[in-house]
């Protein structure tokens, strides 16, 4: 036999509790008479009980009635202050946002993007799961990821928060001093590569180069491994070996010059950073406010 909801002819019973009335219940539920009164008859079957005392003059509780009535009320009004709590939450954004972002996304979009956002939404708590690895948004609970563009499933929308990535060899100057400049991609073979291990899928990424309108690429040689790009270009600054990196990530060390690029020619462009999120995720206020605030970053920049 089916199982009956729990809370099936409770809205029928606290209509006709409150109007004492059978026919100004239905007025309110909108439905027939005929309907709420079965819904109180199949209540009362599976209560043991009549609730109602019943004439054609007066409808009036039971005692049994008058102490479901008791018990049930303050659990409706609960039930009550739950949707209006859903109908701020729809409204306006507040509640808790949880992001998970690799580390390269902290100085690209987080750290200029939150003193803004915070002052502009204070109700909404930000808290940020930094990690270079894959993750299921959903089973980690999260609202929203960034990740680099070619590395985002399928199934998630994906909203743009940087340029696209030009990709770049990059080494300190003392590096270069002792070992010289490669000329061309294959070059590299002889020298000292830090590489990258991507920290879900533990392969070794091969570094992509362009040559003729065809790309392609290699297994960079090296003895040093690393799981994220910020370590990788913090041992090419000193001077360990050459990395591979996006110019953007690398942009502060480029700039003084701690860092050189070469085989400029033969480096492509790829995807930049995307927010990304499952579909219904984005009817969210909380996170419909960081999509705005994240992409009109990118365009200020």
């Amino acid at each position: 036999m089916a199982r009956t909801d729990v809370f099936t002819g409770l809205s029928e019973f606290l209509a006709v509790a409150a109007h004492a009335s059978f026919r100004a219940a239905a007025a309110e539920l909108g439905v027939t008479p005929a309907a709420v009164s079965q819904a109180i008859r199949s209540l009362e079957a599976r209560a043991g009980m009549p609730l109602f005392q019943r004439t054609t003059r007066r409808v009036a509780l039971t005692e049994a009635g008058v102490d479901f009535l008791a018990r049930l009320k303050p659990a409706s009004n609960e039930i009550g202050d739950a949707f209006d709590a859903l109908s701020v939450l729809s409204q306006r954004p507040m509640g808790n946002l949880r992001l998970s972002v690799p580390r390269i996304a902290l100085d690209l979009v987080i750290y200029p993007l939150l003193p803004a956002f915070r002052q502009a939404f204070p109700d909404v708590t930000l808290e940020i799961d930094v990690d270079d690895a894959s993750v299921d948004l959903m089973a980690g609970g999260y609202d929203a990821g960034i990740r680099i563009g070619d590395f985002i499933e399928r199934d998630m929308i994906a909203v743009r928060i940087t340029p696209d990535f030009t990709w770049s060899v990059l080494g300190a100057p003392s590096y270069f001093t002792v070992r010289g400049r490669p000329q061309t991609p294959e070059d590299l073979m002889r020298h000292e590569c830090i590489r990258y291990r991507f920290p879900t899928a533990r392969t070794i990424y091969r570094w992509q180069f362009a040559r003729d309108g065809r790309e392609f690429s290699l297994d960079a040689p090296g003895g040093i491994l690393v799981n994220d790009h910020i370590s990788m270009i913090e041992l090419a600054r000193n001077g360990v070996g050459l990395c591979y990196s996006a110019d953007k990530v690398a942009a502060s060390e480029l700039a003084s010059g701690a860092l050189e690029p070469v085989l400029r020619r033969y480096l492509p462009t790829k995807p930049g950073l995307f927010l990304y999120f499952p579909t219904r995720s984005q009817a969210q206020p909380k996170l419909r406010a960081f999509i705005d605030a994240a992409t009109a970053l990118m365009r200020a920049k």
